[in-house]
């Protein structure tokens, strides 16, 4: 693999890594709160809203471990990439519909009475950064100091 393609990957991995942790452990402080923020948007039944915000921070930092210890890597961007699309989805749906709400990305979310409009902007827009690095990874997920490297490619070593 080039070099810069694996730097560029370990960057990316790190970063998502951080994210995805970072995002995860704000939520898991408490669960009872991510189940109202994942309410506010409306798009499950309010039983199945707190069901998903109580688990999902739990998927977020697994990610967030497996990819900073490079295991997994390709499968863990792969899911990386569905769970932002989603988050993308999500959160153009609330601005489709008119609702004004805190995305809940890293903290615990609630009703914005005004600037939703811009704020809906910045989070898609770092979203999609975020899935631009998720799908570097799927495509170049060999990267350096990554346990991928020595449990699965032990011709590299």
């Amino acid at each position: 693999m080039h070099v810069t393609k694996a730097w560029a990957g370990t960057a990316a991995r790190l970063l998502l890594a951080a994210v995805l942790g970072y995002a995860g452990w704000v939520k898991i402080r408490d669960l009872t709160e991510a189940g109202r923020t994942v309410a506010l948007y409306r798009l499950v039944p309010e039983d199945s809203a707190q069901l998903v915000g109580g688990v999902l921070p739990f998927i977020e930092v697994a990610l967030a471990l497996l990819l900073i210890a490079g295991l997994a890597t390709r499968a863990v961007a792969a899911a990386t990439a569905v769970l932002m699309v989603t988050y993308i989805a999500a959160i153009a749906s609330v601005w489709a519909r008119g609702l004004s709400i805190d995305c809940g990305c890293f903290s615990s979310g609630g009703t914005v009475t005004s600037g939703a409009e811009r704020g809906y902007v910045i989070d898609i827009a770092r979203d999609v950064v975020f899935l631009a690095a998720a799908v570097l990874l799927v495509r170049h997920p060999r990267t350096r100091y990554a346990l991928d490297r020595w449990v699965l490619d032990t011709k590299e070593r």
